[in-house]
């Protein structure tokens, strides 16, 4: 696993906006919420470039965000 300054900020930022989605989805019950929110909590420990891992992440944080609308 890199441990760059870059990919530890990453792991941290997704890692707090997937428990967002756990939270909303739990009160929502909307499932599709909740396995964004997994998964943008167990993808940083998968991804070792720093770039994809920012790139992936900002991805799976809009598309869940949509989610949670509709």
């Amino acid at each position: 696993m890199n441990f760059s300054f870059g990919s530890l900020m990453a792991g941290f930022v997704f890692g707090v906006a997937g428990m967002f989605f756990i939270k909303a989805a739990k009160r929502e019950g909307n499932f599709r919420a909740l396995m964004f929110g997994i998964a943008l909590l167990l993808f940083p420990y998968f991804v070792e470039n720093a770039y994809l891992c920012w790139t992936l992440g900002i991805v799976l944080t809009v598309i869940g965000y949509k989610s949670l609308d509709g």
